[in-house]
Formats: structure tokens, C-alpha cells, sequence
């Protein structure tokens, strides 16, 4: 049996219960076999009612009706006085039967008891043939001596198997006057073949050896039942054979022992029959007074058992009630501190130090002494095991205090690293703005872009730092920003932004507060994309707009991934784990992750058509609002689109710096520079306010045509009022002022002029 999974109540149960029904046992056990006896002796007096007295008349009356069959076969007369006598004895065979039917007696009798009468009663029933016999004259005096004998036997036999009482004392005296019962009988037989012999005249063949050995046997019966009676009872046997009639009865006895056994038994008869009548009959009340007395005596004897075995059995039952009562007080004590113990040790590893570690890594401050309180269980090995747990739970909680303490510092790092870069890298940026502005070659503009593209990334790397250190980034939007411009964001925030195909992205805008955090998401995405897809591949980004928001597709043509890693990384991106610097190959999900878990974006990862991944970014309707009114398509199809630059609007309402460049989709490679792909021209900064910097594709509404066909680039046309270098102006082809509306519609003129012109030329 396997105990090692029960629970500690179980055991203690078991612990207690088998000891307790052991002492229970055995105390019924001993009370039983104590009752018993008791029972018993209290059953003497029964057997004595049921059984002595009506088999000891039984007895008497066969033996009467012995000795008269005996005169009546040796004389052939005396047949009334027969008839007369088998009645009596009749009577009592009905008297003895009826008390062996008692409940109480079959209750009181034993086995052997019952064997015994069960013999006596076979007996009795062969008696009517018997004195058919004997009235027909076929059964002789013999015959009739042991017909009578016999049954006589087998009831002294019954007397005999009373003595079962569990008081040893009581059963030798029962026995003692069972055999003088017995002896008794034989002076029966000694009369009735003696009065035999004198009726019919003589002794037949061998019954005078027959009586002496009767005789012989009766006083040696008599002399060892008198040897096993109490010293009063054998005084008592002693006085009353001294009378005459047993004087006389012993002498004649030892005249016919002594005679020849020819001719008549020369014997005073009178004499003999009065002093057989005499001694039968003090013989019998002896016997009956003491068997009388020892009913009597086994009741004291039964009562004193029962006292003791109640005074047993009560100590008994007090010592199991107070077994019972001290293992149970003591069991729910034990099962109480070891479940409180328990409850404790499940209450501090499920639901305080979670908790501690949560407020911890919230920045809340915790008290040590509260949240691990001494636990008090006394002073046994229960106390001292709670008293280790609570130094275990100090230490515990005072680990995480430490964890969240040192976490807590090198979020501190992270954020002040970041911060510091992120300072820089703005510097940088707006040095690289400015040399843009002066650049006339194309190819070191082109260079400059891709300067500018790599401090873009370095600085949304920087935020990565940021969010991993639990803050939250610097940029951020005032007014609403259209989704296309969002997604242009993200792909100027990429290295490799000429393979990201903008496909048609429908009307919406982003809420402000989020501009930055979907752009950096978004960007994310993207690049994850394109890193993981051959080179020579594109990434394709649309986006549209669905009963629960906006959803945007980023799907490349990569080698994808395994059903068990998309499905990792989806419960990492639904439910964004603690950031764990021993796990850093997948920051970019974790980033993503944080990021849509600040604004409810939700952001899953789905085998696409292509054999690659297919990254649905779903924004929240709360995020998504109507696009505003900037005069320029959403359809990010394959029309080249010119780059521009994503302002963060300061608290005085202007541009308080370049947080992000949107970039142009690739183009064929230029004659001129001779590189595969060109970045496009940087744009003025639009007015305060609009929350971008410049529209996108703003150029002239009327561009000077080159000979080929193509717009002519005005050197420092572009350029930022405060960084033009003196020109002569060009009145007739440049207006002296022109409104933020006129400047868009230029821009948007020239990237549709440039386009014209590449497909005319077959560029």
C-alpha cells in the first residue's frame, strides 16, 4: 500500500485508528470471554431446575419400575403394582421432556449437554419395547436389569456434562455428587437383583457374582465422591452414615458378598428393604441439598465475575474513550498546524511574493517586516520547521526586493544609455538635415540619406532601450497623423527601405498619442521581415480598415516558420512577458509585444500564401480616426513616393525636432550617379502646427523641363529659409512668397513629372 501520497489528515487517522481498534478489540475480547463464565454460572441454577431435579425423579421412577420388572420376571405376579409404577414413571418422562424444550434451557446448555440429552431422550424412546418385552415374558431378569441400567447411565452421563461452569471449585463438587448419584444407582441394581433372586428363589448363573462386583463398585464410587466434596459436605456425608439403617445396609452387604451364591441370598429381607428405603432416601436429599447448594453458591460467584468484569470493562472503556479523545485532540492539532503551515507555504509561493515581485517591478516600495511576518507554531519540530520557512521567506522576499532593486538599475542603465543616445542621435540627425540642405552632388546625397536612414535606426534601437527599461519614448504626436504617412514612417526607420512595397493602404489616420508607438511597432515588423527574407525579395505592407480598427499586413517571402515557434511567438506577442536579460534572441518581439500591450494593439504572426509570414498589426478603433484633409492620395501602388520628414510638435506648437524620415519606394538606377538606387530630396519644414514636417511630394506647381524631358533641380531650392546661401531669384520661374498649399502642390507636381519622365525615357 502506498501511504506517500496521503494527505498528512490520512495518515493521522490511520496512525490513531489502528492502535485505538486494536484496544477495542481486544477490550471486547477479554469482557467476552469473561462474560461468558459469568453467564454461565448464572445458567447453574437453570440447569440445575431443568436438568437435575427432573432427571434425578426420572431416575427414581426407573428405578422403582427396574426393581418391580425384575420381581415381576422372576415370580410372574405383581403386574398392578408394574402398571402402576410405569405410569409414574411415565409422568416423569413427560416433565422431563417438557423442560428440555425451555429456550432458556437450550440457551444455558452447551454441546455437550445437548449430546448427552439428545442420548437420554433416544433412551426413554426404547423403553416402550422394553416393557412389551417384559410383559411378554421373552426378556429375562438380566435383560430387564440392563435395559433399565442403561438408561439410567445416560442420564447420570447428562448429570455429568453440567460440570462445565468456569469455576473449578463448583465443577468438582458437581462431580463429587454425580458420583454418589451413581453410587447410588449401583445400590439400586444391588437391590433389584437381590430382590430377584429371593423371588424366584435363588441366584441365576452368575448373579451373585454379578452383585458382589456391584457391591464393590459402589463403595469404591462412594469412597472417591466422597474424597472430592468440600470438608463440610464431607463431614455431613460422614455423620449421616453413621445411622443405623446404613450400618445395617453395609453389613448385610457384606454377608451376601461373603455367602457362597447357592440357594436362596440368606438376608433378613424386611431388614434389608427397610434399610435400603431409609438410605435411597437420605442418599437423595443429600445430593439434592447439595446440588441445591451449589446453585446457590455459583450465584455470588456469577455476581462477583460481573463486578469485576464491569469495574474491567469500565477501566477498559476509559482508557479507549481517552485514547480516542487524546489521539483526536491531538491529530487535530497536528493536522491543524501543519494545514496552517501549509496554507502559508501556498499563500507565500502563490499569491504575496507574486505580489511583491508585481509591486516591485511596478516601482512600489515594499516593507520586508510585513509582507514575511514571523510564523508562530510553538517551540516542537512543527515550530522549528516554521521557523525555517520563515527565514526561507525572508530570504525569498528579500531576494526579490534585491531582484527588483538591481532590475530597477539596470532599467536605470538602459534608460540613461538610451536617453544619452537618443540625445546624440538627434544632434546627429539635425547636422545631417543641414548637410542635406547644402549637398548639391547627388551621390554624396545619396550618401547623406543613407547616413540619415542609419541614425534613423540607431535612434529607434535607442528606444528599444527605453522600452525595454519600462518608459516610455520620447516621441510623440499632437494631432492625428494619416496611416500612409504612419507606414512611410516605419519604412524610413529600416535599412533596407527600397525592398518594402507600400501596396494600397485605405484612407485613415492614427490618434497622436500613439503616432510614435505604431511607427516603431510598425517598424519593427518591417525590418523583421526583411531580414528574414532573401534579398532580392520584396516586402509587401497594405492596409485597411476592419469592424475592430485598422488592420495592417506586412507579409514577406521569407523561409517562415515552424508551427511550434509561431505559436511561441504569438503567446509571447498576445501576452508580453518580463523583460529577461538571459533571453535577448527575440527583443524584437518583445518590443513589439510591449508596445501593443501600452495602446491595445494586437499584433499576430500567420503563415502567408508565399511560403514566408504574414504579420497582422491590428490598431483599436480608439486609435483610429478620420484621415485629415491633406490633398495628397493614400494609395501607396507603385508610384514612387518622395520622402519626408515626420516633425514632433513642441509645447509652443513648432517643430521640436526630426523623429523620423519617410523614404521613397526603390527606383531604377540613375545615369547620372551611377548607384543602383538614389534617396530622395529632403523638403522644407511645413508650417507649425500640422504635426508633420512638410508635405509629401511638395514641389513647384510649374518645375523647369530639362532638354530630356525631365524637371530641372534649382540648386537650394529645397533647403530651409535660414540656410540658402544669396541667389539671384529667378522672378519669371519663382514666386517671391508662396503658401504652405502651393508648396505641397509643387512637390506632389515634381515626383509626378519625375515619374513621367523615367517611364518616357525607359530609365
Amino acid at each position: 500500500m502506498k501511504t506517500g501520497n496521503w494527505p498528512i489528515r490520512s495518515k493521522l487517522v490511520a496512525l490513531v485508528v489502528m492502535p485505538i481498534a486494536a484496544l477495542l478489540v481486544l477490550w471486547i475480547f477479554s469482557t467476552s470471554l469473561v462474560v461468558g463464565p459469568a453467564l454461565k454460572l448464572l445458567t447453574a441454577q437453570t440447569l440445575f431446575e431443568d436438568v437435575g431435579r427432573p432427571g434425578e425423579r426420572l431416575v427414581a421412577e426407573l428405578q422403582r419400575e427396574r426393581r418391580l420388572s425384575v420381581v415381576y420376571l422372576a415370580s410372574r405376579a405383581g403386574l398392578p403394582e408394574l402398571r402402576a409404577q410405569r405410569v409414574r414413571t411415565d409422568d416423569a418422562v413427560v416433565d422431563f421432556r417438557r423442560r428440555l424444550a425451555d429456550e432458556d434451557l437450550r440457551d444455558a446448555a452447551d454441546d455437550l449437554l445437548e449430546g448427552r440429552l439428545d442420548q437420554l431422550v433416544t433412551g426413554l424412546e426404547a423403553l416402550p419395547a422394553g416393557r412389551a418385552a417384559i410383559d411378554q415374558q421373552t426378556m429375562d431378569r438380566a435383560g430387564a436389569l440392563g435395559l433399565y441400567s442403561g438408561i439410567v447411565a445416560v442420564a447420570f452421563g447428562a448429570f455429568n456434562a453440567t460440570a462445565t461452569l468456569p469455576d473449578e471449585g463448583i465443577n468438582r463438587q458437581v462431580r463429587a455428587l454425580t458420583a454418589l448419584g451413581q453410587a447410588r444407582e449401583l445400590l439400586g441394581q444391588a437391590d433389584a437383583l437381590l430382590a430377584g433372586a429371593i423371588t424366584g428363589g435363588g441366584y441365576a448363573s452368575g448373579e451373585h457374582a454379578q452383585l458382589v462386583q456391584i457391591i464393590g463398585s459402589q463403595k469404591f464410587l462412594t469412597a472417591s465422591a466422597v474424597a472430592e466434596l468440600p470438608a463440610e459436605d464431607r463431614a455431613a456425608y460422614q455423620r449421616l452414615t453413621e445411622a443405623d439403617a446404613f450400618v445395617q445396609l453395609r453389613s448385610m452387604q457384606e454377608t451376601l458378598v461373603g455367602a457362597d451364591g447357592r440357594g436362596v441370598p440368606k438376608v433378613d429381607v424386611p431388614l434389608w428393604q427397610a434399610s435400603y428405603d431409609t438410605v435411597q432416601q437420605q442418599l437423595r436429599e443429600f445430593e439434592l441439598g447439595e446440588a441445591q447448594g451449589v446453585a446457590d453458591r455459583t450465584m455470588p460467584v456469577a455476581v462477583g465475575i460481573l463486578v469485576r468484569l464491569a469495574a474491567t470493562g469500565l477501566l477498559g472503556l476509559v482508557a479507549v474513550v481517552g485514547s480516542v479523545v487524546v489521539a483526536l485532540r491531538v491529530g487535530r492539532s497536528l493536522v491543524h498546524r501543519l494545514t496552517g503551515l501549509r496554507t502559508v507555504a501556498f499563500e507565500l509561493a502563490e499569491q504575496r511574493l507574486p505580489a511583491v515581485v508585481a509591486r516591485l517591478r511596478q516601482g512600489a516600495e515594499v516593507d520586508l517586516a510585513r509582507e514575511a511576518p514571523p510564523l508562530e507554531y510553538g517551540s516542537d519540530e512543527i515550530g522549528q520547521v516554521a521557523h525555517a520557512f520563515s527565514a526561507v521567506q525572508s530570504t525569498a522576499v528579500r531576494s526579490a526586493i534585491d531582484e527588483a532593486t538591481l532590475r530597477r538599475g539596470l532599467n536605470e542603465v538602459f534608460l540613461n544609455i538610451a536617453r544619452r543616445s537618443q540625445t546624440l542621435l538627434h544632434r546627429q540627425l539635425a547636422l545631417l538635415d543641414r548637410m542635406e540642405h547644402r549637398v548639391e552632388d547627388p551621390d554624396e546625397l545619396a550618401d547623406l540619406f543613407r547616413v540619415d536612414h542609419l541614425a534613423t535606426r540607431m535612434r529607434r534601437h535607442a528606444e528599444d532601450l527605453v522600452i525595454l527599461a519600462g518608459a516610455a519614448p520620447g516621441r510623440g504626436w499632437r494631432n492625428p497623423v494619416p496611416m500612409i504617412d504612419v507606414i512611410r514612417g516605419a519604412v524610413s526607420e529600416i535599412e533596407d527601405y527600397a525592398r518594402v512595397d507600400v501596396a494600397s493602404v485605405q484612407d485613415a489616420a492614427t490618434a497622436g498619442r500613439a503616432v510614435g508607438d505604431v511607427i516603431h511597432l510598425l517598424a519593427e515588423l518591417i525590418e523583421n521581415a526583411a531580414v528574414f527574407s532573401p534579398p532580392e525579395t520584396q516586402v509587401r505592407v497594405s492596409g485597411e480598415l476592419v469592424p475592430n480598427g485598422y488592420a495592417v499586413e506586412i507579409t514577406d517571402r521569407g523561409l517562415g516558420m515552424s508551427a511550434e515557434a509561431l505559436t511561441a511567438a504569438n503567446q509571447r506577442l498576445a501576452e508580453p512577458p518580463d523583460f529577461d536579460p538571459a533571453n535577448t534572441a527575440r527583443l524584437g518581439l518583445f518590443v513589439v509585444a510591449r508596445l501593443g500591450a501600452r495602446h491595445g494593439v494586437k499584433v499576430q504572426l500567420r503563415p502567408s500564401a508565399y511560403g514566408g509570414i504574414t504579420a497582422v498589426v491590428l490598431i483599436p478603433t480608439g486609435l483610429v480616426v478620420p484621415t485629415p484633409d491633406t490633398g495628397e492620395p493614400v494609395d501607396g501602388g507603385p508610384t514612387p513616393v518622395v520622402g519626408a520628414q515626420v516633425a514632433r510638435i513642441g509645447p509652443t506648437g513648432r517643430p521640436a525636432g526630426r523623429l523620423s524620415r519617410l523614404s521613397t519606394v526603390p527606383r531604377q538606377r540613375s545615369a547620372r550617379s551611377g548607384r543602383g538606387r538614389s534617396a530622395p530630396t529632403p523638403l522644407r519644414p511645413a508650417p507649425a502646427g500640422t504635426g508633420v514636417e512638410g508635405g509629401p511630394s511638395a514641389v513647384p506647381a510649374d518645375p523647369p523641363i530639362g532638354p530630356d524631358g525631365l524637371p530641372r533641380r534649382i540648386r537650394q531650392r529645397s533647403m530651409s529659409p535660414k540656410l540658402l546661401a544669396p541667389v539671384d531669384p529667378e522672378p519669371s520661374r519663382e514666386p517671391a512668397t508662396r503658401t504652405p498649399e502651393q508648396t505641397r502642390a509643387a512637390m506632389s507636381a515634381l515626383q509626378a513629372g519625375t515619374a513621367r519622365g523615367r517611364q518616357d525615357s525607359g530609365a
